[in-house]
């Protein structure tokens, strides 16, 4: 048996289903999803079996224009996931095509040099016409060399299977980078913070996406096989406090219940899970934030 081993980076803008994609390659929950725009802080890797190829896959926040230091950080990091990778994936969303987002996404792989390893995965086929498909397939190949063009919905799983053994062909010979049952390298501490920003991202809507962060503080293993979870939501702001604690702390009560059901359901015993809620006007300029959800602070300079 000849093993195979390599990094896959999805990039593409904010939404383009770069999170379903993941967990439906790797058949579990690693990257948080939602309908907001750059949620996706840390670059997540996900692993893969396909065959005798493991392949490890680095979700990328998504590239924007970045205005913040936090933003100009994750856009570092998903130029770097990129740079790293035997093969780069760019997702688009079928229905809004060649958008300047994607544009401007293109010209930056021109930048770093070569297509030899860049496919295109235009996602949401559901969503438009074959007609419509064939011409944006046509028009973007048009635009830039990619090595392969895949039709998918990641959320369906249409076309999943086919990219993953394509993916898995193309991983270079050499032994597993990870154990066999392992899904993910980011530490469960940081996996169990992604889930309850997720379920606070859900809850608050618009009110509050993003000026707000969530560290995993202390993780006790139990006698009885329990775990005791103790996180903290840092908020910027005195008024944010009162948004995420909500009328007699309801909305926070709401979001540690459905974090401690997924985080009980991912570990498959009991979870005792503690939130707590506290204001650092600066958060987005401190080292030991970004250091906890795996970005690197000297990126946002």
């Amino acid at each position: 048996m000849t093993q195979r081993a390599g990094f896959v980076a999805l990039i593409g803008e904010p939404n383009a289903g770069k999170s379903t994609l993941l967990n439906a390659m790797v058949g579990t929950k690693v990257s948080i999803v939602t309908h907001k725009v750059q949620t996706t802080r840390a670059r997540i890797r996900g692993v893969a079996l396909e065959g005798d190829s493991q392949i490890v896959f680095v979700d990328t926040p998504g590239l924007f224009r970045p205005r913040r230091r936090l933003d100009r950080a994750m856009v570092a990091a998903a130029w770097a996931g990129a740079a790293d990778a035997d093969v780069v994936l760019l997702m688009i969303e079928a229905h809004r095509g060649l958008t300047e987002g994607v544009e401007a996404i293109i010209a930056g792989l021109e930048e770093r040099g070569g297509a030899d390893n860049v496919a295109l995965v235009i996602n949401k086929i559901d969503r438009v016409a074959a007609p419509h498909l064939l011409g944006l397939t046509k028009q973007l190949n048009d635009r830039f060399a990619f090595v392969d063009t895949f039709m998918i919905s990641a959320e369906k799983g249409r076309g999943v299977d086919d990219l993953r053994h394509w993916l898995a062909a193309r991983m270079p010979e050499g032994p597993w980078l990870y154990p066999e049952d392992q899904v993910a390298d980011l530490p469960m501490r940081m996996i169990a913070a992604e889930i309850t920003r997720e379920k606070l991202t859900l809850r608050l809507h618009q009110e509050l996406p993003y000026q707000l962060t969530v560290e995993t503080e202390s993780w006790e293993e139990r006698d009885d096989g329990s775990a005791r979870i103790d996180q903290v939501i840092y908020v910027a702001r005195d008024g944010h406090k009162g948004i995420v604690l909500g009328r007699k702390g309801e909305t926070a009560k709401a979001v540690g219940k459905l974090a401690r059901e997924e985080l009980e359901e991912m570990l498959g015993r009991r979870v005792h899970l503690f939130l707590q809620v506290k204001v650092r006007p600066n958060w987005q300029d401190e080292s030991a934030r970004y250091s906890a959800i795996g970005l690197d602070f000297s990126d946002g300079n």
